[in-house]
């Protein structure tokens, strides 16, 4: 069976870091691209980076310059570095990866980590 799960998220000060991580297990034979979203109370979910399998990013507006994608296809692992944490960041960080599995690729979503930044 093959899952994403994340882990890293937690309570930090506006100004603090968090470093977000999703790890693929399961019998996968590659990953291609992946993103992380995140929902904030009362909204809906919403893109926050992508990463291709080739490396190249997108960010949200809102995230520009202050959150940093990136993989290590070795160990079927996505991050996310979270700098200069403002409340507005505040939510489930959800990890979504499209992932090649006996021959077909399939979408999958993670739990969610929360996030919460205190003023």
């Amino acid at each position: 069976q093959v899952q994403l799960v994340e882990s890293g998220g937690g309570l930090v000060q506006a100004g603090g870091s968090l470093r977000l991580s999703c790890a693929a297990s399961g019998s996968i034979d590659s990953i291609n691209a992946m993103g992380w979203y995140r929902q904030a109370p009362g909204k809906q979910r919403e893109l926050v980076a992508t990463i291709t399998s080739g490396s190249n990013t997108k960010y949200a507006d809102s995230v520009k310059g202050r959150f940093t994608i990136s993989r290590d296809n070795a160990k079927n692992t996505m991050y996310l570095q979270m700098n200069i944490l403002k409340p507005e960041d505040t939510g489930v960080y959800y990890c979504n990866g499209n992932l090649f599995r006996a021959g077909s690729l399939r979408n999958y979503w993670g739990q969610g980590t929360q996030v919460t930044v205190s003023p």
